[in-house]
Order: C-alpha cells, then sequence, then structure tokens
C-alpha cells in the first residue's frame, strides 16, 4: 500500500449531537497539541488508557502519533475549531492483516460519539489497506472503551486476562455493521438539522427595503406564515424592515440565531458566511445563486470550519408546518399548506410546482427544502428527517444529481419501508453522450443506472411532475393494491375501453369475473348492463345501483383495485355529481383502492372527500389513472419481497485477486485491457468459469495449443488478440469450426497476414456445445458504483438492447430480478426449444461477478459475451476486463459532502 493511498484527504463528519468535526491523519505539527491531550486528562482516565498514571506514557503516545509515516501504522485526529479532541490509531503486529488499535478522548467530551467516528475512520482505512482484523487491550473495569467497542456493529470476541480484557473484531463489511454505522449516523444527522428545521432564532441576512427583493420577501413569508419565535433582520441601512427590528451585522444581534437565511449579492456570501460562523450559528440556507468557484469554495469552507450545515446555495428556501412553529423561509408565491408529505427539490421551479400541486389536493407538506446547488444538505438528509419528524408519511423527491448514491440506496431501503418514496426521473437522457466501445459500456446508459438504484430501494419513479403528483394522490388516499388485477366499471362504453387499453399498457391485468361476481352484479345493475371486465352498467344506472357495484366488486376474491369510469349523460336517473358520490359516500373504508377517471374533468387530478373522512382519487385521463395504480402495485409487490441478503460465496481470493491488478498497473500506469492470461488469472480468483483455452504466438504454437484441446471434440475456435480489441466478429478476427493442422496454419496466417503489425497472438478454444448465449457485464460508474447488467448475448445484443441492470453488491434478490428481467428469460426455463439453464449456476456467475466488481475498485469494465446457458453449466466464452488506477472509496464512511 503505497503513502499517498495511506494519506487520505481531511473529512468533516458529525458526532452524535450534531456537532460538526474534522477527521484528519495526524503530523509531525501536531505533538504539542497531542501531548496537551494527554496532559489535560485526569489521572483515572490517564490509567485508564495507559494502565499507568505516569506522564512519559503519554508523552511516548504523542511522539509515536507524530512520527513521520510508516507501513502498517495509521494515526486519525479528531478536531473542533483547530483543537483536537481525539485520537485513534492502530499498528500491525507483525500480521500484515492484523493491527492493534487505541483511542483516547479529550476529558469532557466522552458521550458525544468521539472514539466511535474515529474508530469508524480507521476500520475503513484497515479495510483499504487489507488488515482484515483489529485487536485492543483494555482494563476490564474501563466500561466506556469496551461498550464502544461492543456498540461497533462489528464481529468480536473478548478474553479476560486478570484485570484486562482481550478484545479482537473482524472488520468485514457486513449488513450488520453497516446498519450500526447508518442507525449512529442516522441520529447525528438529525441533531445536526434541528437548528435548521426548528429554529428558536432566525435572522434573514439581505432583507432590503425595496418590494421585490428575495430578502425581503423571505421575511415577509416568515412573519406572515405564523413564525412566532425570535426573528430578525440583518441590513446595517435601516433599523426595521417590514416591523422586523434590523441590525447592522449578525454579530450585533441580541440572540445568536440558529438558522441565518443569506440573501446577499454573490460576492458578499463568503464575509456573510464568515460572520455567521464566528457568531455561533448553526445553520445557512443560502438562496443567492451565480457564485464563481472562489466563492462556493469560501462558503463550503466557512460552513464546515464552524460547523453549520448548508442549504443551497442558488435555492428557494424551506419550511416546516409543524405547529407551534410555522417557518416559512421561501419566497415561493404562498404558504406552503401544512400536511404530512415531505418535499425535497434541487429545482425551486419544481418545488413551486409540487408546493402548488400538493396544496391544491390537500395534501400539504410537513417540511420542505430546496436544495438547490446541494453543497451539503442533500435528499438523503431529508430522508432521514422524514422517517424521524414523526409526522411525514409521504416523501416527494426531485434529485438532478447523486452524491453518495449508494448512501442513499440504503437509507432509502429502510425509509421506503416506512412510507411511500416517490421522484422524478430527472436527467434521463445525456445530450451528446458518446457511447463507450464496449458492450457493457454502450448499454449502461445513465438512464439504466438510476433506475437500477430506484428500483433496488423501492423508490417510485416517475417520469414527470405531473405523473408524480398523480401517484401521490393515490398513495396518499388508497389502501396499497394486493397485486395488479383491476376491473373496470364504466356509464359509458366507450371510456371503459380507453380505460382498458390505458391499464394494459400499464402491465395492469383485467381478469374476467367470476359466475358468482357476474351473478351478484346482474342483480343490482340495471337492465342491459355487460357484466364483463369491463362492466358496463350503462347510461342508465344510478346512484345507489352504482354504489353497490362498486361495493361488492372491492369485496371480491381474485380482484385487487377498482377502476370507475364515468362521463356525464342525460339518460341516467342520477347526475354525473351523484354517480360520484357512489363512490365517496360509502360508509366505511374500502378495502380495496377505487379510483375514478372523469373525462369532463377540469384538472389533471383531483381527490375527492369521502363520507369515511378519507378521499378518492379522480382522474382527467385513464392512462393518468393507470400509471398510478400501476406504481401503487409495484410498490405491494416491493414491501411483500423478502429483504434480499449478500450470500457468502467459497473460493474467494481477495488478496490475489489485489495483487494480480496492482502487478498489471505496475507495469501499465494508465491502465487498459488486459491480456487473455492476466484476465483469465483474475476471474479464476472468483471462481467464474471460462471455457478452455489456450494462448498461441506463432503458427506452430497455434497448431500444437490446437492439438491439445481437440481432446473435446476435434473442432476450435481461433481468435485474434491485440491490446484494445474489443468486437472481434466486427473486425472478422474470429475463425470458428477449425479441423485438422491444416486449416488451423491457415487461420493463423490469414489473421496475421490482415492485422500485421497489430496482432500480439491468438487464443483457441474448443468449439463450445449448443446453450443460450447471454451477456452479463460490469460498469463502475463514477458516481454510482459498480452495475451488473445481464441479458441475451452474441452477436444481437446492441441490436435488442435486452438487458436488466442492478447495482453491486447484488443481494439474491437482485440476481433473481436481473435473470427474469429482460425479455429473453423464458429462453433460460426452456421456452421456443432452448435447452432449459443451469440457473443456479447462472447465479453464482452474477454474485461471483458482483463480488469482483466490489472487492477490485479499479475495475472500471468487465464484459463476457457471449456467456453459455446449457443444462450441464454457464461457461463464460470470451471475456474483456479494462482496469484504471483507482483509489478504493468506501462509500458508507460516515462524512459531509
Amino acid at each position: 500500500m503505497t503513502d499517498d493511498l495511506l494519506e487520505r484527504p481531511p473529512v468533516h463528519a458529525l458526532l452524535a449531537d450534531g456537532t460538526t468535526v474534522r477527521i484528519r491523519s495526524a503530523l509531525p505539527g501536531d505533538h504539542d497539541q497531542l501531548q496537551g491531550l494527554y496532559e489535560e486528562m485526569s489521572p483515572e482516565n490517564l490509567r485508564l488508557r495507559f494502565f499507568t498514571t505516569s506522564r512519559s506514557s503519554a508523552a511516548r503516545a504523542a511522539e509515536r502519533a507524530c512520527a513521520a509515516t510508516r507501513p502498517g501504522y495509521r494515526a486519525l485526529l479528531a478536531e473542533v475549531d483547530g483543537r483536537v479532541i481525539g485520537l485513534a490509531e492502530y499498528e500491525t503486529d507483525g500480521h500484515r492483516d492484523t493491527a492493534e488499535i487505541s483511542i483516547a478522548v479529550a476529558d469532557g467530551l466522552h458521550h458525544r460519539g468521539v472514539g466511535t467516528l474515529l474508530v469508524e475512520h480507521l476500520v475503513s482505512a484497515a479495510r483499504a489497506e487489507g488488515i482484515t482484523t483489529f485487536t485492543a487491550d483494555a482494563l476490564s473495569e474501563n466500561h466506556e472503551v469496551l461498550r464502544l467497542f461492543a456498540d461497533l456493529g462489528l464481529r468480536t470476541s473478548r478474553r479476560f486476562e486478570g484485570p484486562e480484557v482481550r478484545w479482537t473484531a473482524h472488520l468485514d463489511q457486513d449488513d450488520t455493521y453497516l446498519s450500526a454505522v447508518e442507525a449512529r449516523g442516522r441520529a447525528a444527522d438529525v441533531a445536526s438539522l434541528l437548528p435548521l428545521l426548528r429554529p428558536s432564532v432566525v435572522a434573514v441576512v439581505g432583507a432590503g427595503r425595496k418590494p421585490g427583493s428575495v430578502g425581503r420577501a423571505i421575511l415577509h413569508h416568515l412573519r406572515t406564515g405564523g413564525y412566532t419565535s425570535h426573528l430578525f433582520a440583518v441590513n446595517p441601512a435601516v433599523s426595521s424592515v417590514l416591523s422586523v427590528p434590523s441590525y447592522p451585522s449578525v454579530a450585533a444581534l441580541p440572540k445568536t440565531p440558529d438558522l441565518a437565511v443569506v440573501a446577499v449579492p454573490a460576492a458578499a456570501v463568503p464575509a456573510v458566511a464568515e460572520e455567521c460562523g464566528r457568531a455561533g450559528v448553526r445553520a445557512l440556507v443560502t438562496v443567492t445563486a451565480g457564485l464563481d468557484h472562489a466563492q462556493a469554495q469560501s462558503l463550503r469552507t466557512a460552513c464546515r470550519t464552524y460547523g453549520m450545515r448548508l442549504v443551497g446555495p442558488n435555492c428557494l428556501g424551506i419550511s416546516n408546518t409543524e405547529a407551534g412553529l410555522s417557518l416559512d423561509a421561501t419566497f415561493a408565491a404562498g404558504h406552503p399548506r401544512p400536511g404530512t408529505a415531505g418535499v425535497a427539490v434541487q429545482s425551486g421551479g419544481v418545488g413551486i410546482a409540487l408546493l402548488e400541486g400538493l396544496s391544491r389536493l390537500g395534501i400539504g407538506v410537513s417540511s420542505f427544502a430546496s436544495l438547490g446547488d446541494k453543497y451539503d444538505v442533500s435528499g438523503n438528509d431529508m430522508l432521514q428527517w422524514w422517517e424521524s419528524d414523526g409526522r411525514t408519511d409521504l416523501a416527494l423527491l426531485h434529485l438532478e444529481s447523486f452524491g453518495n448514491p449508494r448512501a442513499f440506496s440504503r437509507t432509502a431501503r429502510r425509509v421506503t419501508r416506512r412510507i411511500p418514496v416517490l421522484t422524478v426521473d430527472a436527467g434521463r437522457t445525456e445530450a451528446g453522450r458518446n457511447a463507450a466501445a464496449s458492450h457493457t459500456a454502450a448499454a449502461a446508459t445513465r438512464t439504466m443506472t438510476r433506475g437500477a438504484l430506484f428500483t433496488q430501494a423501492g423508490v417510485t419513479a416517475t417520469r414527470s411532475v405531473g405523473e408524480l403528483l398523480e401517484t401521490a394522490a393515490l398513495l396518499h388516499s388508497q389502501p396499497l393494491p394486493a397485486g395488479r388485477r383491476v376491473v373496470i366499471v364504466t356509464n359509458a362504453g366507450g371510456a371503459g375501453v380507453l380505460t382498458a387499453d390505458a391499464c394494459a399498457e400499464a402491465g395492469l391485468a383485467l381478469p374476467p369475473l367470476t359466475p358468482a361476481t357476474i351473478d351478484e352484479l346482474l342483480d343490482v345493475l340495471p337492465e342491459g348492463a355487460a357484466v364483463g371486465n369491463p362492466v358496463d352498467a350503462t347510461a342508465a344506472v344510478s346512484e345507489e345501483q352504482l354504489t353497490a357495484c362498486v361495493d361488492r366488486l372491492t369485496r371480491c376474491p381474485g380482484i385487487d383495485a377498482v377502476v370507475v369510469a364515468l362521463v356525464p349523460t342525460a339518460v341516467a336517473q342520477a347526475t354525473g355529481d351523484d354517480l360520484v358520490r357512489s363512490l365517496t359516500g360509502a360508509p366505511g373504508r374500502r378495502a380495496r383502492p377505487v379510483l375514478a377517471v372523469r373525462l369532463e374533468q377540469d384538472l389533471p387530478v383531483r381527490l375527492l372527500p369521502a363520507a369515511d373522512g378519507g378521499t378518492v382519487p379522480s382522474y382527467a385521463e385513464p392512462q393518468a389513472a393507470a400509471r398510478a395504480l400501476g406504481h401503487a402495485a409495484d410498490r405491494a409487490a416491493w414491501l411483500a419481497q423478502p429483504v434480499g441478503t449478500v450470500p457468502d460465496l467459497d473460493g474467494i481470493e481477495t488478496t490475489q485477486a489485489r495483487a494480480v491488478v496492482a502487478r498489471y498497473l505496475a507495469a501499465h500506469p494508465e491502465g487498459g485491457w488486459l491480456d487473455p492470461r492476466t484476465c483469465a488469472d483474475l476471474l479464476g480468483c472468483y471462481g467464474i468459469p471460462q471455457i478452455p483455452w489456450a494462448w498461441a504466438e506463432t503458427e506452430d504454437d497455434a497448431v500444437l495449443a490446437a492439438d491439445r484441446l481437440r481432446g473435446f471434440d476435434g473442432r476450435v475456435v481461433m481468435k485474434a488478440h491485440w491490446p484494445g480489441l474489443l468486437h472481434k466478429t466486427q473486425q472478422h478476427a474470429v475463425h470458428l469450426d477449425l479441423r485438422g493442422d491444416s486449416q488451423v496454419r491457415a487461420a493463423f496466417r490469414d489473421l496475421e497476414t490482415r492485422f500485421a503489425g497489430l496482432m500480439t497472438g491468438v487464443v483457441l478454444q474448443p468449439l463450445a456445445d449448443r446453450g443460450t448465449e447471454l451477456f452479463t457485464g460490469v460498469v463502475q460508474d463514477e458516481v454510482f458504483g459498480p452495475l451488473v447488467l445481464f441479458g441475451l448475448g452474441g452477436t444481437a445484443t446492441e441490436v435488442l438492447a435486452d438487458h436488466a441492470a442492478r447495482l453491486a453488491p447484488l443481494t439474491d434478490l437482485d440476481v433473481h430480478e436481473l435473470l427474469t428481467s429482460p425479455r429473453c428469460a423464458p429462453l433460460l426455463l426452456g421456452a421456443k426449444g432452448s435447452p432449459c439453464a443451469d440457473l443456479e449456476a447462472l447465479e453464482q456467475l452474477l454474485l461471483r461477478l458482483s463480488r469482483l466488481a466490489a472487492d477490485v475498485p479499479q475495475l472500471a469494465e468487465a464484459d463476457f459475451n457471449p456467456v453459455l446457458a446449457a443444462p450441464a453449466g454457464v461457461t463464460v466464452l470470451d471475456a474483456r476486463v479494462r482496469l484504471l488506477p483507482r483509489h478504493p472509496q468506501d462509500p458508507y464512511l460516515r462524512r459531509l459532502r
């Protein structure tokens, strides 16, 4: 492990109380501070740390931590305002995979999570260095450090040796450990957001006298929105703005703000942020847009230096409608309606549209954050806030970018099991995107990557703000359907046909009604009704008849939802409003979702008040109703699935694989496509099955290799190779079905002649048996991490684009969905005369490829095409792997953006 890899850059993270600390490596210049850390300890804490009260041990510890960087040793500091408040270190004890750790925290700062946070960062650094085990010695009476070790979430053991305890921990990054880290991070995150979303003192910096200014509009919203706590303006030119007292500076305020809303010109933002930090402000909302790079960096630095959480810049503001708070620090046109929907957006325009749409529906919001350029507070932060605020039962997101998608995925998976999480899938296309050269990279579009993230996390992804609101209306008002079986009821045949088409296009099923159900409906509907699916109740249906019909259908077995398509007619015994009451006037809430489609409706979606106090969604277009119902069915299916787990795999040689990668990159510092032998070595570390093969650089070597391989069935395949060759078939660099030495020699001479100056050798393989040709691969996305793709292979893979994708690491559930999602999935089960594939072997291949991608961040791309799936097993016929010199990143390490 090189020194530059060990020396990670400083990061900021949150303690249990929401305080921001800086985590960095110890440096020689820290000696005096570290010695002071120990000297200020009480004799008792010094004894617990060093097993003695002697100050000489403390002096040696400070010298050790500040010595020159050396292999097998690492020391991390936690500091606040430049003061060192904690130290954690490890040192290998002769076994490169085991290290001993120690922790010291300043007196008076225990129980705030300093030691735990430092150990988490040590664990991440140690895993990157190949260390698999931590050990520590502690006095048995040192209950605090023993509790810290026990609560980490690592797999641990203890051995008592007289008055001491020998503690051992395995550094597996399993779900137990990640869940423990998440729980600590969630508590710290929510604590850090309290000054932002529940402030007791608010100041608007830049609130001017001129009508129409942003600062003045925000101050007006705070006043008229009902914020009753301490509110100030900061403007040196006036003594009050809108009857709110104004002061010349933040430092001059009579109370220190929890939250400062910054609405000043871009050039003034850095100085205001610095002033707020010095005054002790805990959170900033910066609505100012147009910051240049230097201004943006100064804003970030001030927020991190003084531990302020930041929303923005370039944002609409924030609001929280909690009773007794009524915080509306936005410059939207009106105040948000109080409710239970949490909303976070990057675009202010989208935020206004969502606020107005939710208010029109009568849903309202619990809290709202316009994240803007998202320097700090993100959608992940807001999800954790809504998870714990006790009010939010629906989360709506509009995120144009992701800072840490894998952390977002884990948070969303947890949150969306409790409340629906909906998003607009913004940025689905990349205009002018240059397709990568290989099959895998070309297939892995950003749309597919985002889709994999949302699918695995259980997030409901819509394609527009309108569709988001349509779906939110259904999820807010109706129970989830148990499945996708829908019955349509209409008073006009044409409306029923349109609705049936929409449901089918949305992937919903229209099952035939049972004879018993048909008899029940005929008893209550008017003469001439057609009781199929759709049910045509005719234009003469009355309110009572329609009510009875819908009630019976919602109790019918085999039906998951009822869609009622209504049009106003002059024939009915009841008016259009009377018929609508058949849906909303039921005395009790129905067990299955009921939706209305009213083709004459003026708004795309409404929520109609029902007699039981609930609401029924009504849509102007059947497509909108069907889309919303489809999303609800998808959510129900996701909730019904078990939580997937990442299976243990045998025969994995991670250390050996990393050595293969290190040797290749040492010889090729810029990275590149692996030669066949190196590629086979790497895949062999993960037990990925390849067809037997041989390498030859001369015609005679090719003949000898073919003779060895002919033991299979006498026929061989020859493939040319040179660095960077990707599409062998398109380049006509493959000869198939070669029999006898003469054909092998002729094929070699042909390739050697046509690719003179390029070809470095040939790969020979036995001709493969029959089976289904598949494709699988990995692309390492810079933001999202490794994406595993699977689908139809062979020469048709790009033409048909029959692929599915999931983000690694794959769970058993992810693998099942990968195998069943592509259109070619029936071929694996023996459809169309194809042999039934060995599904267990396919699952193993995908899991091992996923593990390879997760273990080796330098793996930029892997392309297996074709993969032959047969009843007797699965074999990779052609494999290509590209490496790049990347440093490992821990996506689950607690740190701020």
